[in-house]
């Protein structure tokens, strides 16, 4: 049977591209202009000329330094958030006392603390532990504030499996621990993307720890790297652009690696 073109369909895909295009390429237009004639024709003209210098003079100001300390931040966060976020999430759903429900339930109290509200406490136990200035100091209270979210959206995965599994589990012996390796994790690779896509754009996007938790150059991720491209009597734009390509780059590269895990672990997480 031969089915009808859908139009709309096809004009509303065509003006979401819209949508995403035009900044992408008033992005990327001025990122390859030189600084005298990026406002010649506004962001949306076409370019007089092309230029690759903006992008060598961020990487000769040592910016995939930040990008690098970003990396390590971003990963540290996931593998807390998850080493963290699998047993408790796990406890939550199989367990069955009053702990369980009141774990679950100061998970979600969390969700309602404002980071800003409770920096300087923060700031404090951070410099008595020592990590003051350090990577350590930015991905303990980032990973601490992603782990509200990240165990609703695990605890909604594991849901979706079947109690008769469990209960096949149980009957062959499996401990709690190997039904969690053995069962849970495999089962619950689309919540577990989600949630780790999720830790590390927190991460990768952090702009209030880093600013309060660090103070030399070595230790600045990205969104504080970005300050060096704006001075006192102006900024140089082309520039600043052209960092933020860079910058983008490897959590884009994650996000369309993640996106059909990330889609189906939402789904999961506001299903049941």
């Amino acid at each position: 049977m031969r089915t009808r073109p859908n139009y709309a369909a096809g004009a509303a895909a065509f003006v979401w591209l819209l949508i995403i295009g035009v900044p992408l390429y008033a992005l990327l237009n001025t990122a390859l202009q030189p600084p005298s004639k990026y406002t010649d024709k506004g962001p949306l003209g076409l370019p007089t000329a092309l230029t690759f210098d903006n992008f060598s003079t961020v990487l000769d100001s040592g910016f995939l330094q930040y990008i690098w300390n970003t990396v390590f931040v971003a990963v540290g966060t996931v593998a807390i958030v998850l080493a963290l976020g699998i047993p408790i999430s796990y406890a939550v759903v199989r367990g069955r006392g009053w702990y369980s429900r009141g774990v679950f339930r100061l998970f979600l109290l969390g969700l309602a603390i404002p980071s800003q509200a409770v920096i300087i406490p923060l700031f404090l136990i951070v410099n008595d532990l020592g990590f003051y200035d350090t990577l350590w100091g930015i991905i303990l209270p980032t990973a601490a504030f992603a782990l509200p979210v990240s165990v609703l959206v695990l605890s909604g995965g594991m849901r979706d499996i079947s109690t008769e599994l469990y209960e096949a589990m149980a009957l062959d012996g499996a401990s709690p621990a190997r039904s969690l390796l053995t069962l849970v994790v495999p089962m619950s690779k689309s919540a577990i993307a989600t949630t780790s896509v999720f830790a590390a754009l927190q991460a990768w996007n952090g702009f209030l720890f880093p600013l309060i938790m660090t103070q030399s150059d070595d230790t600045k991720p990205v969104t504080l790297g970005l300050y060096n491209f704006v001075s006192q009597y102006g900024a140089n734009v082309p520039a600043l652009l052209a960092a933020v390509l860079l910058s983008a780059a490897p959590i884009l590269g994650v996000y369309l690696f993640a996106r059909r895990a990330l889609v189906a672990g939402l789904m999961g997480a506001g299903g049941k």
